[in-house]
């Protein structure tokens, strides 16, 4: 989980309060981040910087010319990009003050901040790398293909797909019984009121994330336990073909 380590979750100073966390909670997905936007870089949901440069560092093959990241938030994925990138630089998020966030961050000629759903992107052969970063757990299972089908369209031929993923914690692991805990919470949440929260932990898993890219075309390879301070972590590199 990102900005948590052996399952402790730490939140800065300056953070939002357990009222305000609630209030986010108890709203849509996308009102709930709109909530959440000033404060999300004081919490434990930030995927660290350091987290996402060590992923780029593995999968190598940068510079590129034109790159895209998919549920971007405050920018932190953007802002590692920038300087491995020569054109185009896209950033997409459902939240528009999330936006604005990693508009304070990543700022400069070729940068492109677009509000927009994930699964209703529509690029089409635009970019030579595409990264998420701390997001799947707001795509329902169900929607895993059609995500996959999205970004695999955006690519160019020979373009990739870099991101974190993992195996399921073992059961005897603090981490998954709090992910299971906040699931099970989440689902009566959303079972009582609408509009419904969507955001799930233990998604986007190895192996299953592999066999759901590859049903859209990707070839996939994976880098299992190749970051220094987090174990168990796997950078996955899916590869659109260039035939």
């Amino acid at each position: 989980m990102a900005g948590a380590r052996n399952g402790i979750l730490m939140f800065k100073a300056g953070g939002p309060t357990w009222l305000e966390l609630a209030q986010q909670g108890l709203s849509s997905t996308r009102r709930g981040y709109d909530l959440l936007a000033p404060k999300f870089d004081r919490t434990p949901f930030m995927t660290p910087p350091e987290l996402v440069e060590q992923t780029l560092a593995v999968a190598g093959g940068l510079p590129v010319a034109t790159a895209l990241d998919v549920c971007c938030g405050t920018g932190v994925g953007l802002a590692a990009l920038r300087p491995h990138v020569g054109r185009r630089l896209v950033g997409i998020d459902v939240s528009e003050p999330m936006l604005a966030q990693a508009g304070q961050r990543v700022r400069g000629p070729g940068v492109e901040l677009i509000p927009g759903d994930a699964l209703e992107m529509t690029f089409d052969r635009e970019f030579d790398l595409a990264v998420s970063f701390g997001a799947f757990g707001h795509i329902p299972s169900c929607d895993e293909p059609e995500f996959a089908r999205r970004v695999f369209r955006s690519l160019r031929p020979g373009g990739r797909f870099i991101f974190l993923s993992g195996s399921k914690p073992k059961r005897t692991s603090p981490v998954y019984w709090f992910a299971r805990g906040y699931n099970a919470v989440t689902r009566v949440r959303n079972a009582l009121r609408d509009p419904p929260f969507v955001m799930y932990y233990l998604t986007f898993l190895l192996p299953d994330v592999k066999y759901v890219l590859q049903g859209q075309g990707f070839s996939v390879s994976v880098v299992e336990d190749a970051l220094e301070g987090y174990p168990g972590a796997a950078v996955v590199i899916a590869t659109r073909p260039s035939g």
